[in-house]
Protein backbone atom coordinates (compact mmCIF):
# COMPACT_ATOMS: atom_id res chain seq x y z
CA UNK A 1 0.00 0.00 0.00
CA UNK A 2 1.18 3.61 -0.02
CA UNK A 3 2.25 3.05 3.45
CA UNK A 4 4.75 5.06 5.04
CA UNK A 5 5.67 8.00 3.20
CA UNK A 6 9.03 7.57 4.36
CA UNK A 7 11.43 10.64 4.28
CA UNK A 8 14.24 8.77 2.05
CA UNK A 9 15.23 5.26 1.02
CA UNK A 10 17.58 3.90 -1.37
CA UNK A 11 15.63 1.80 -5.27
CA UNK A 12 15.20 -1.85 -4.36
CA UNK A 13 18.63 -3.57 -5.42
CA UNK A 14 18.57 -5.12 -8.95
CA UNK A 15 16.36 -8.06 -9.23
CA UNK A 16 17.45 -8.61 -13.05
CA UNK A 17 19.66 -7.31 -15.40
CA UNK A 18 18.16 -4.34 -17.38
CA UNK A 19 21.20 -5.27 -20.53
CA UNK A 20 18.11 -7.42 -21.56
CA UNK A 21 14.47 -6.79 -19.98
CA UNK A 22 11.37 -8.28 -20.47
CA UNK A 23 8.35 -9.10 -18.76
CA UNK A 24 9.86 -12.44 -17.97
CA UNK A 25 12.51 -11.08 -16.00
CA UNK A 26 10.78 -8.73 -13.17
CA UNK A 27 10.80 -9.94 -10.15
CA UNK A 28 7.83 -11.56 -8.61
CA UNK A 29 5.88 -9.73 -5.68
CA UNK A 30 5.76 -12.56 -3.15
CA UNK A 31 4.21 -10.86 0.09
CA UNK A 32 0.93 -12.00 0.19
CA UNK A 33 -1.15 -9.19 1.41
CA UNK A 34 0.28 -7.64 -2.33
CA UNK A 35 -1.23 -10.16 -4.33
CA UNK A 36 -4.83 -9.18 -2.94
CA UNK A 37 -7.36 -9.80 -5.81
CA UNK A 38 -8.45 -6.53 -4.70
CA UNK A 39 -5.51 -4.61 -5.04
CA UNK A 40 -4.45 -1.63 -7.90
CA UNK A 41 -2.28 -0.22 -10.47
CA UNK A 42 -1.57 2.94 -10.95
CA UNK A 43 -0.34 4.52 -13.89
CA UNK A 44 1.82 7.96 -13.88
CA UNK A 45 2.09 9.69 -17.76
CA UNK A 46 4.99 12.56 -16.38
CA UNK A 47 5.27 15.40 -19.17
CA UNK A 48 6.53 18.15 -18.76
CA UNK A 49 4.71 20.51 -16.98
CA UNK A 50 1.33 18.05 -16.32
CA UNK A 51 0.99 14.65 -14.93
CA UNK A 52 -1.81 12.26 -15.79
CA UNK A 53 -2.17 9.32 -13.53
CA UNK A 54 -5.01 6.70 -13.57
CA UNK A 55 -6.03 4.04 -10.61
CA UNK A 56 -6.95 0.17 -12.47
CA UNK A 57 -8.30 -3.00 -11.11
CA UNK A 58 -5.26 -5.39 -11.10
CA UNK A 59 -5.01 -7.46 -13.66
CA UNK A 60 -4.06 -7.11 -17.37
CA UNK A 61 -7.97 -6.82 -18.31
CA UNK A 62 -8.14 -4.20 -15.76
CA UNK A 63 -11.41 -1.90 -15.10
CA UNK A 64 -10.37 2.03 -14.75
CA UNK A 65 -11.28 3.17 -11.56
CA UNK A 66 -10.10 6.54 -10.99
CA UNK A 67 -8.25 9.05 -13.71
CA UNK A 68 -6.91 12.41 -13.52
CA UNK A 69 -4.01 14.91 -13.99
CA UNK A 70 -2.29 17.76 -12.60
CA UNK A 71 -1.26 20.32 -14.72
CA UNK A 72 0.28 23.63 -15.32
CA UNK A 73 3.39 21.94 -12.74
CA UNK A 74 5.63 25.12 -11.73
CA UNK A 75 3.35 27.43 -12.32
CA UNK A 76 -0.16 27.48 -10.48
CA UNK A 77 -0.94 24.10 -10.50
CA UNK A 78 -4.43 22.15 -10.61
CA UNK A 79 -5.65 18.40 -10.00
CA UNK A 80 -8.54 16.92 -10.98
CA UNK A 81 -9.51 13.75 -11.09
CA UNK A 82 -12.88 11.47 -11.89
CA UNK A 83 -14.01 7.93 -11.33
CA UNK A 84 -14.96 5.76 -14.47
CA UNK A 85 -17.95 7.39 -15.07
CA UNK A 86 -16.23 10.27 -15.75
CA UNK A 87 -17.61 12.49 -12.33
CA UNK A 88 -15.33 14.28 -10.59
CA UNK A 89 -13.61 13.36 -7.23
CA UNK A 90 -11.42 15.69 -6.42
CA UNK A 91 -10.39 19.32 -7.53
CA UNK A 92 -7.66 21.73 -6.02
CA UNK A 93 -5.07 24.59 -6.85
CA UNK A 94 -1.99 25.57 -5.50
CA UNK A 95 -0.07 28.49 -5.75
CA UNK A 96 2.15 29.98 -8.54
CA UNK A 97 6.02 28.10 -8.05
CA UNK A 98 4.33 25.99 -4.90
CA UNK A 99 4.96 22.18 -6.78
CA UNK A 100 7.67 20.50 -8.68
CA UNK A 101 7.38 16.88 -10.24
CA UNK A 102 8.42 15.57 -7.11
CA UNK A 103 5.92 17.50 -5.19
CA UNK A 104 2.98 16.29 -7.62
CA UNK A 105 3.70 13.19 -7.08
CA UNK A 106 3.51 12.78 -3.65
CA UNK A 107 0.17 14.99 -4.21
CA UNK A 108 -1.07 12.23 -6.57
CA UNK A 109 0.05 9.25 -3.84
CA UNK A 110 -2.13 10.96 -0.97
CA UNK A 111 -5.04 11.41 -3.17
CA UNK A 112 -4.51 7.93 -4.55
CA UNK A 113 -4.84 6.64 -0.80
CA UNK A 114 -7.72 8.60 0.04
CA UNK A 115 -9.55 6.93 -3.03
CA UNK A 116 -8.72 3.87 -2.74
CA UNK A 117 -9.76 3.77 1.08
CA UNK A 118 -7.36 0.67 1.92
CA UNK A 119 -7.28 -1.01 -0.66
CA UNK A 120 -3.39 -2.52 -1.75
CA UNK A 121 -1.29 -0.93 -4.85
CA UNK A 122 0.58 -3.23 -6.30
CA UNK A 123 2.65 -1.60 -8.40
CA UNK A 124 3.21 1.26 -10.22
CA UNK A 125 3.67 1.71 -14.23
CA UNK A 126 5.44 4.74 -15.54
CA UNK A 127 5.95 5.83 -19.00
CA UNK A 128 9.07 6.45 -20.38
CA UNK A 129 9.52 8.48 -23.15
CA UNK A 130 13.05 6.77 -24.04
CA UNK A 131 14.84 3.25 -23.21
CA UNK A 132 17.93 3.99 -25.76
CA UNK A 133 18.79 0.13 -27.06
CA UNK A 134 19.15 -1.35 -23.70
CA UNK A 135 15.44 -2.05 -22.88
CA UNK A 136 12.79 -3.23 -25.91
CA UNK A 137 9.97 -4.06 -23.26
CA UNK A 138 8.86 -2.83 -19.89
CA UNK A 139 11.49 -3.54 -17.12
CA UNK A 140 11.27 -3.18 -13.16
CA UNK A 141 13.07 -0.66 -11.99
CA UNK A 142 15.87 -0.76 -9.83
CA UNK A 143 18.99 1.48 -9.47
CA UNK A 144 20.71 0.14 -12.46
CA UNK A 145 17.69 0.74 -14.68
CA UNK A 146 17.25 4.50 -12.97
CA UNK A 147 21.02 5.30 -14.02
CA UNK A 148 20.97 4.13 -17.46
CA UNK A 149 17.51 5.70 -17.86
CA UNK A 150 19.24 9.06 -16.76
CA UNK A 151 22.01 9.10 -19.16
CA UNK A 152 19.16 9.24 -21.94
CA UNK A 153 17.99 12.55 -20.74
CA UNK A 154 19.86 14.42 -23.58
CA UNK A 155 18.31 12.02 -26.04
CA UNK A 156 15.03 13.58 -24.55
CA UNK A 157 15.47 16.50 -22.86
CA UNK A 158 11.93 17.85 -22.82
CA UNK A 159 10.38 14.58 -21.41
CA UNK A 160 12.91 11.78 -19.77
CA UNK A 161 14.26 13.95 -17.31
CA UNK A 162 10.08 14.73 -15.89
CA UNK A 163 9.42 10.81 -16.40
CA UNK A 164 11.95 10.41 -13.90
CA UNK A 165 10.92 12.16 -11.30
CA UNK A 166 8.39 10.61 -10.18
CA UNK A 167 9.97 7.21 -9.92
CA UNK A 168 12.47 8.62 -7.79
CA UNK A 169 9.85 10.50 -5.60
CA UNK A 170 7.64 7.11 -5.00
CA UNK A 171 11.15 5.26 -4.28
CA UNK A 172 11.71 7.53 -1.57
CA UNK A 173 8.40 8.20 -0.38
CA UNK A 174 7.10 3.70 -0.48
CA UNK A 175 10.20 1.88 -1.52
CA UNK A 176 8.11 -1.01 -0.92
CA UNK A 177 6.17 -0.15 -4.30
CA UNK A 178 7.26 -2.28 -7.29
CA UNK A 179 7.82 -0.20 -10.24
CA UNK A 180 7.80 -0.64 -13.94
CA UNK A 181 9.20 1.76 -16.62
CA UNK A 182 7.33 1.44 -19.90
CA UNK A 183 8.82 2.89 -23.28
CA UNK A 184 7.88 5.51 -25.88
CA UNK A 185 11.09 3.84 -27.86
CA UNK A 186 10.51 -0.21 -27.19
CA UNK A 187 7.53 -0.60 -30.22
CA UNK A 188 9.87 0.56 -32.65
CA UNK A 189 12.78 -2.21 -31.70
CA UNK A 190 11.35 -4.53 -34.30
CA UNK A 191 12.15 -1.85 -37.23
CA UNK A 192 14.67 -3.37 -39.92
CA UNK A 193 18.14 -2.07 -38.90
CA UNK A 194 18.56 -0.32 -41.72
CA UNK A 195 15.56 1.93 -40.81
CA UNK A 196 17.18 2.55 -37.38
CA UNK A 197 20.54 3.93 -39.50
CA UNK A 198 21.63 7.59 -39.97
CA UNK A 199 24.49 8.08 -43.26
CA UNK A 200 26.73 8.98 -40.15
CA UNK A 201 30.65 6.79 -39.93
CA UNK A 202 29.66 3.75 -37.86
CA UNK A 203 31.02 4.34 -34.60
CA UNK A 204 28.56 7.29 -34.04
CA UNK A 205 26.29 4.75 -35.04
CA UNK A 206 27.44 2.23 -32.55
CA UNK A 207 27.46 4.98 -29.98
CA UNK A 208 23.38 5.16 -30.06
CA UNK A 209 23.54 7.61 -32.37
CA UNK A 210 20.34 5.62 -34.75
CA UNK A 211 16.65 6.46 -35.33
CA UNK A 212 14.73 5.29 -32.15
CA UNK A 213 10.78 6.22 -32.81
CA UNK A 214 8.54 7.49 -30.41
CA UNK A 215 4.73 7.40 -29.29
CA UNK A 216 5.57 3.27 -28.90
CA UNK A 217 2.62 3.29 -26.36
CA UNK A 218 0.02 4.74 -28.21
CA UNK A 219 0.61 2.52 -31.23
CA UNK A 220 1.13 -0.48 -29.12
CA UNK A 221 -2.39 0.22 -27.37
CA UNK A 222 -4.03 0.82 -31.21
CA UNK A 223 -2.41 -2.32 -32.67
CA UNK A 224 -3.69 -4.41 -30.02
CA UNK A 225 -7.25 -2.05 -29.67
CA UNK A 226 -7.80 -3.44 -33.77
CA UNK A 227 -6.19 -7.13 -33.16
CA UNK A 228 -9.67 -6.60 -31.37
CA UNK A 229 -12.02 -5.64 -33.66
CA UNK A 230 -10.00 -5.48 -36.73
CA UNK A 231 -7.86 -9.01 -36.44
CA UNK A 232 -7.19 -8.65 -40.58
CA UNK A 233 -6.80 -4.66 -40.82
CA UNK A 234 -4.30 -5.39 -37.58
CA UNK A 235 -2.31 -7.29 -39.86
CA UNK A 236 -2.10 -5.89 -42.84
CA UNK A 237 0.00 -2.78 -44.23
CA UNK A 238 -0.99 0.29 -41.82
CA UNK A 239 0.27 3.63 -41.12
CA UNK A 240 -0.91 5.06 -37.70
CA UNK A 241 -1.09 8.38 -37.61
CA UNK A 242 -0.45 9.99 -33.98
CA UNK A 243 -1.25 13.33 -34.25
CA UNK A 244 -1.57 15.83 -31.10
CA UNK A 245 0.91 18.58 -29.85
CA UNK A 246 3.66 15.65 -30.59
CA UNK A 247 3.08 14.21 -33.86
CA UNK A 248 4.32 11.10 -35.34
CA UNK A 249 3.33 8.50 -38.14
CA UNK A 250 4.20 4.98 -38.11
CA UNK A 251 4.23 2.36 -40.66
CA UNK A 252 3.38 -1.05 -39.21
CA UNK A 253 3.25 -4.42 -40.67
CA UNK A 254 1.61 -7.93 -39.27
CA UNK A 255 1.58 -5.29 -36.28
CA UNK A 256 5.07 -4.72 -35.95
CA UNK A 257 7.29 -1.07 -36.27
CA UNK A 258 8.65 -0.78 -39.62
CA UNK A 259 9.62 2.68 -39.67
CA UNK A 260 8.49 6.03 -38.17
CA UNK A 261 8.82 9.78 -38.62
CA UNK A 262 10.79 10.05 -35.58
CA UNK A 263 14.09 9.75 -34.92
CA UNK A 264 17.06 10.15 -32.57
CA UNK A 265 14.96 12.53 -30.83
CA UNK A 266 11.22 13.18 -30.18
CA UNK A 267 11.67 16.59 -32.24
CA UNK A 268 12.53 14.80 -35.81
CA UNK A 269 9.65 13.97 -38.54
CA UNK A 270 6.15 16.01 -38.32
CA UNK A 271 5.54 19.75 -37.72
CA UNK A 272 4.24 19.37 -34.04
CA UNK A 273 2.19 22.17 -31.76
CA UNK A 274 5.58 23.50 -31.04
CA UNK A 275 8.08 21.36 -32.56
CA UNK A 276 10.15 21.73 -35.97
CA UNK A 277 9.81 18.14 -37.30
CA UNK A 278 12.32 17.30 -39.60
CA UNK A 279 14.36 19.85 -40.31
CA UNK A 280 18.06 20.82 -42.66
CA UNK A 281 20.67 20.42 -40.69
CA UNK A 282 21.97 23.34 -42.65
CA UNK A 283 19.84 25.64 -40.53
CA UNK A 284 21.32 24.87 -37.45
CA UNK A 285 24.47 25.37 -38.70
CA UNK A 286 23.34 28.83 -40.32
CA UNK A 287 21.77 29.82 -36.60
CA UNK A 288 24.99 29.41 -34.74
CA UNK A 289 27.26 30.78 -37.40
CA UNK A 290 25.39 33.61 -38.80
CA UNK A 291 23.06 34.40 -35.93
CA UNK A 292 25.27 33.55 -32.85
CA UNK A 293 22.73 31.07 -31.26
CA UNK A 294 24.01 28.51 -28.70
CA UNK A 295 22.94 25.19 -27.88
CA UNK A 296 20.23 26.44 -25.43
CA UNK A 297 18.54 29.02 -27.85
CA UNK A 298 18.54 26.28 -30.71
CA UNK A 299 17.17 24.23 -28.02
CA UNK A 300 14.21 26.40 -27.23
CA UNK A 301 13.96 27.11 -30.89
CA UNK A 302 13.08 23.79 -32.13
CA UNK A 303 11.58 22.20 -29.09
CA UNK A 304 9.33 25.73 -27.59
CA UNK A 305 9.14 28.01 -30.29
CA UNK A 306 8.16 26.00 -33.88
CA UNK A 307 5.54 24.63 -35.21
CA UNK A 308 1.92 25.46 -35.16
CA UNK A 309 3.16 28.19 -32.81
CA UNK A 310 6.04 29.09 -34.72
CA UNK A 311 4.49 29.45 -38.56
CA UNK A 312 1.17 31.13 -36.87
CA UNK A 313 2.57 33.02 -34.50
CA UNK A 314 -1.06 32.46 -32.50
CA UNK A 315 -1.08 29.07 -31.17
CA UNK A 316 0.22 25.70 -30.65
CA UNK A 317 -3.32 24.77 -30.30
CA UNK A 318 -5.30 23.23 -33.48
CA UNK A 319 -8.48 24.12 -32.43
CA UNK A 320 -7.41 28.02 -32.00
CA UNK A 321 -5.83 27.99 -35.24
CA UNK A 322 -9.13 26.58 -36.90
CA UNK A 323 -10.96 29.24 -35.66
CA UNK A 324 -8.66 31.78 -36.83
CA UNK A 325 -9.45 33.89 -39.93
CA UNK A 326 -5.75 35.02 -40.19
CA UNK A 327 -3.71 34.31 -43.24
CA UNK A 328 -0.87 32.83 -40.79
CA UNK A 329 -2.90 30.25 -39.02
CA UNK A 330 -3.96 29.07 -42.17
CA UNK A 331 -0.55 28.41 -43.37
CA UNK A 332 0.17 26.63 -40.27
CA UNK A 333 -2.22 24.45 -40.51
CA UNK A 334 -1.96 23.60 -44.48
CA UNK A 335 1.87 23.22 -43.71
CA UNK A 336 1.21 20.81 -41.02
CA UNK A 337 -1.11 18.64 -43.54
CA UNK A 338 1.33 18.70 -46.20
CA UNK A 339 4.25 17.44 -44.14
CA UNK A 340 1.68 14.36 -42.92
CA UNK A 341 0.56 13.99 -46.47
CA UNK A 342 3.92 13.73 -47.75
CA UNK A 343 5.47 11.44 -44.95
CA UNK A 344 2.39 9.06 -45.76
CA UNK A 345 3.84 8.90 -49.06
CA UNK A 346 7.02 7.82 -47.75
CA UNK A 347 6.12 5.16 -45.42
CA UNK A 348 3.84 3.59 -47.67
CA UNK A 349 6.60 3.42 -49.90
CA UNK A 350 8.47 1.66 -46.84
CA UNK A 351 5.81 -0.83 -46.92
CA UNK A 352 5.50 -1.85 -50.56
CA UNK A 353 1.90 -0.46 -50.70
CA UNK A 354 -1.03 0.77 -47.83
CA UNK A 355 -3.73 -1.17 -46.62
CA UNK A 356 -5.19 1.24 -43.66
CA UNK A 357 -4.47 4.58 -42.28
CA UNK A 358 -5.87 5.03 -38.31
CA UNK A 359 -5.98 8.58 -37.10
CA UNK A 360 -5.10 8.80 -33.18
CA UNK A 361 -4.44 11.23 -30.67
CA UNK A 362 -6.20 14.72 -29.79
CA UNK A 363 -6.25 16.26 -33.58
CA UNK A 364 -6.42 12.58 -34.82
CA UNK A 365 -9.39 11.82 -33.20
CA UNK A 366 -11.22 15.10 -32.59
CA UNK A 367 -10.45 17.23 -35.89
CA UNK A 368 -12.42 16.18 -38.72
CA UNK A 369 -11.18 18.83 -41.05
CA UNK A 370 -7.42 17.36 -40.36
CA UNK A 371 -8.78 13.96 -41.49
CA UNK A 372 -10.61 14.99 -44.68
CA UNK A 373 -7.73 17.16 -45.95
CA UNK A 374 -4.90 14.49 -45.30
CA UNK A 375 -7.31 11.61 -46.79
CA UNK A 376 -7.45 14.34 -49.75
CA UNK A 377 -3.91 14.62 -50.17
CA UNK A 378 -4.06 10.33 -50.07
CA UNK A 379 -6.69 10.65 -52.73
CA UNK A 380 -3.86 9.52 -54.88
CA UNK A 381 -3.60 6.44 -52.61
CA UNK A 382 -7.22 5.36 -53.71
CA UNK A 383 -8.54 6.73 -50.15
CA UNK A 384 -11.73 8.41 -50.11
CA UNK A 385 -13.89 9.42 -46.81
CA UNK A 386 -17.32 8.66 -45.72
CA UNK A 387 -17.85 13.03 -44.76
CA UNK A 388 -20.61 11.91 -42.25
CA UNK A 389 -18.62 8.92 -40.54
CA UNK A 390 -15.41 11.14 -40.91
CA UNK A 391 -17.49 13.98 -39.04
CA UNK A 392 -18.70 11.53 -36.44
CA UNK A 393 -14.86 10.60 -35.48
CA UNK A 394 -15.58 7.36 -34.54
CA UNK A 395 -14.59 3.89 -36.28
CA UNK A 396 -14.45 3.19 -40.07
CA UNK A 397 -14.34 6.45 -41.83
CA UNK A 398 -13.61 5.70 -45.20
CA UNK A 399 -15.91 5.16 -47.79
CA UNK A 400 -17.22 2.07 -49.45
CA UNK A 401 -15.60 2.85 -52.28
CA UNK A 402 -11.84 4.04 -50.65
CA UNK A 403 -8.99 0.85 -51.96
CA UNK A 404 -7.49 2.68 -48.48
CA UNK A 405 -9.64 1.73 -45.22
CA UNK A 406 -9.81 4.83 -42.87
CA UNK A 407 -10.50 4.66 -39.32
CA UNK A 408 -10.50 6.60 -36.22
CA UNK A 409 -9.17 4.58 -32.79
CA UNK A 410 -8.59 6.22 -29.48
CA UNK A 411 -5.73 5.58 -27.89
CA UNK A 412 -5.11 5.03 -24.20
CA UNK A 413 -1.88 5.01 -23.25
CA UNK A 414 -2.24 4.72 -19.79
CA UNK A 415 -4.45 1.68 -20.15
CA UNK A 416 -1.97 -0.03 -21.93
CA UNK A 417 1.04 0.79 -19.15
CA UNK A 418 -1.21 -0.61 -16.89
CA UNK A 419 -1.73 -3.96 -18.59
CA UNK A 420 2.23 -4.56 -18.80
CA UNK A 421 2.72 -3.26 -15.17
CA UNK A 422 -0.05 -6.44 -14.28
CA UNK A 423 1.73 -8.72 -16.46
CA UNK A 424 5.12 -7.89 -14.56
CA UNK A 425 3.60 -9.07 -11.04
CA UNK A 426 2.99 -12.69 -12.32
CA UNK A 427 5.66 -13.37 -14.83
Amino acid sequence: MWAGLAPTSPLPSPIASPAAPSMSTAARISSPEDLMTSGCITVLNAGSSSIKFGLYEEGTGGNLLFRGQIERIGSAAHLKATNSEGRSVAERSWPKGELDHHGATLEIVRLARELLAGRPVLAVGHRVVHGGTDFSSPVRINSDVLAKLAKLVPLAPLHQPHNLAPIEAIAKAAPQIPQVACFDTAFHRTQPALAQEFALPRDLTAAGVRRYGFHGLSYDYVISRLQEIQPALARSRLIVAHLGNGASLCAVHEGRSVASTMGFTAVDGLMMGTRTGALDPGVLLYLMQERGMDAQAIEDLLYRKSGLLGVSGLSSDMRTLRQSETPSAKAAIALFVYRIVREIGSLTAALGGLDGLVFTAGIGENDAATRSEVAAGCAWLGLALNEESNGLGAGQISSDQSRIAAWVVPTDEERVIARYTSASLSS
